[in-house]
This record gives C-alpha cells, structure tokens and sequence, in this order.
C-alpha cells in the first residue's frame, strides 16, 4: 500500500488496486457504493465497493489516525497530506449526504520539467522559453485554473528556475510543491488542536517568511487574506514571487486576489488595493483541463502596472491558445500561439542578452487570418 499502514491498507482494500496503478492519478469515493479513478485527466466508474458506511468512516478515521489528524462528529471534515505528498480529503455524514465521501490525489513521483509539459502538447517551446526568461527576469507571476488543472505542476516547474543563487520560501496549507534549487525552505500550516489552539495560517507564514530573508516567496495556493501580504511582498522588493488561485480567465483571476485581499482586517481603500494589484503582478498564467481530459496553458498575459481611468485592470494577451479542432478519438487539436503582442520589458530582455528575439511574438499566419475574419481575439 505504499504510504499506509499495513492496517489502514486493509481498510482501503476495496481501492487498493487504484491506489498502486501509476496510471490512476485520482480516488474518489461517494459513499461506500460509488467509486470514481481519475486516469488521463478523465474520470470513470469503477465496480469498487465498500463493504458498508462503517467499514468506508473505518478507513477514513484509521488514515486520519495515520496522519495526525481528527475527524468526528465535531469535525467531520479532513484535509491532510499523506508522508508521499499525496493529498487526502473527506467529509462525513451528515455534511455530506451519500455517505462519507474521500478523494486521495496521488503525488506524482516524476519531478516535471518544462520538457515533460511540452511533449505533454501543455505547453509550446516557445511560450515555455519565454515563461523561462520571465523567471530569470523575477517577474511576478500568478497561476491561474480550476481544480485538478495543473496549477501546482506548473508552478514546480516555474519554482524549479529559479536562480540556484536566490532564497526561495515556499509556503503551502499541505506540502505538495518540489521545487528543484540550491536554497529552498518549505512552510506548511498547521490546524488547531482539539480545544481550537494554536493553528498557524498561511497569512501567518507570510508574514514570518517577510522576516526570513527571502529573495523570492512561492504560495501554493492563495486563498484568503494573505492575498494582501503576499502582494505586499511582491512590490517590496521580492521580485520572482509566485502563487497560484482558482480562476477561469486572467482578469478574472485579478478580481479574484483583489477580493481575498480585502478579506482579511485591514482597511485598505479598494482603489489602493487595486492599484497595489496591477503594480505587483506582472504574470497571469492561466491553465485549463478541457474536455478530453488535458491539461494545457490556455492564456498568458501581462498586467499593466495601472488601473485604467474607470479604476479596471489593464491586461495584454501575450500568448493564446486557438483550438482548431478534434481527432477522431476526441482529442482537442490546437496551438499555443503568440498573439503580436509584445511585452514592455522587452528592453530588459535585450539588455540582458536573453536569446527571446522580438520575432518570437510574430503570429502565424493563420492565426492573422482568423482575426481578420473575426473568428477569434487577441
């Protein structure tokens, strides 16, 4: 069974067999009757049972046990992380109405490389160049999806570019990200104890990590009032700084920070916060799973450093992608493309010798013809 114990491995019999398939990537369990693996980005049913309600809660408290953690009655909800870095979480009844539900997102054991994404088809050569050049640049950069969309993957790969020279402090609610560098330093919060004493929060962290000299701070994923703090970090001096966030589009994904932001007590204008906003981020990266089960860059646009006039973010589509197609087997057939824009640090490019020719954000040509016919924007 891996991580488990030989005991909780007992209890999780009945989804053993997905448990150890490299293939699987997902276990999700609705009750003791309903169990879904996720394989290639697309889910299926299988004929996997519990024996009842109480052998499925056995095997939720025994993992729970294993990792640390309570769940009962006045906490029927678990979220933890496995010693592999997989991902557990459950509700129990009555919350959750069919029965105890639990989905254990396996850690990948491969390290992912920009090489890895792009024979994926996640991402093109070119985008994941430039990408490269804007993490040796520090820009600023949020990556942006929905669940199961590839954020953190993508986010490893981006940390992993960081200068071997720079302090990198990661900051996660669970440990998932491996970033590949010489001077990287992980955080991961900590719940409250059983009379609701001493959690540590991720807006907490930030605010340690301001103090442990970082050069670049990377959030897993920002989800509440550290919104503000992690901003702040970032138009303070910590250029290079990441994170990811569920969104759909990259000015949705501004609205989003801006309104985390002001989550939290302070009392900071939104007009500021916005302004804060458009001037620290540099970089939205946005990441969908499609239909046909990849996952692939779908947008990357650069935030201009100021609010327009009616006080709305200013964003630049610098690369897009245009789906042309599917295969006969159902497989989305598209392109990555650059949409003509140039980015305004294009001077810090050339100054610093990167080999990113302007040419790089030339279109194909098919793609100008789209536009002209109006069958697609920029």
């Amino acid at each position: 069974m891996g991580v488990f114990s030989e005991s909780i491995g007992v209890f999780l019999g009945p989804v053993k067999e997905y448990l150890e398939d490299d293939a699987v990537t997902e276990v999700l369990v609705n009750g003791p009757n309903e169990v879904f693996i996720e394989k290639r980005g697309l889910l299926e049913r299988t004929a996997a049972k519990f024996l009842d309600e109480q052998a499925l809660q056995a095997a939720v408290r025994n993992i729970a046990q294993f990792v640390g953690r309570r769940i009962d009655e006045e906490n029927p909800r678990l979220d933890a992380r496995l010693p592999d870095g997989s991902r557990v979480a459950a509700v129990l009844p009555p919350c959750s109405r069919k029965g105890t539900t639990l989905s254990i997102r396996k850690f990948s054991k491969a390290v992912p490389t920009f090489v890895d994404l792009i024979n994926r088809g996640s991402i093109s050569k070119d985008a994941a160049r430039f990408l490269d050049v804007c993490v040796y640049l520090a820009k600023n950069t949020i990556v942006a999806g929905g669940t199961g969309s590839g954020k953190t993957t993508l986010l490893n790969v981006l940390g992993s570019r960081c200068p071997k020279t720079q302090r990198v402090l990661v900051i996660e609610d669970s440990s998932e990200l491996k970033i590949h560098t010489d001077h990287v330093v992980y955080f991961e919060t900590k719940p409250a104890d059983a009379s609701g004493k001493g959690e540590v929060t991720i807006r907490d962290l930030v605010r340690s990590a301001l103090r442990l000299r970082p050069d670049r701070i990377i959030v897993g994923e920002v989800r509440g009032a550290e919104a503000l703090d992690l901003i702040t970090a970032m138009n303070t001096g910590h250029g290079g700084s990441m994170g990811t966030t569920h969104a759909n589009t990259p000015y949705d994904t501004l609205i989003r920070l801006e309104t985390l932001a002001m989550m939290g007590d302070s009392n900071v204008p939104p007009a500021a916060v916005r302004r804060q906003i458009a001037s620290a981020v540099n970089l939205v990266v946005q990441i969908r799973r499609f239909n046909d089960g990849s996952r692939k860059v779908s947008e990357i646009s650069e935030v201009i450093p100021d609010v327009d006039e009616h006080g709305r973010y200013q964003l630049h589509n610098i690369y897009k992608f245009v789906q042309k197609g599917r295969t006969q087997e159902g497989q989305i057939v598209g392109e990555l493309v650059a949409t003509g824009y140039i980015p305004s640090f294009m001077s810090e490019i050339e100054l610093n010798q990167l080999p990113f020719a302007r040419d790089k954000f030339t279109p194909p040509q098919w793609y100008t013809d789209l536009l002209a016919q109006g069958r697609t924007a920029a």
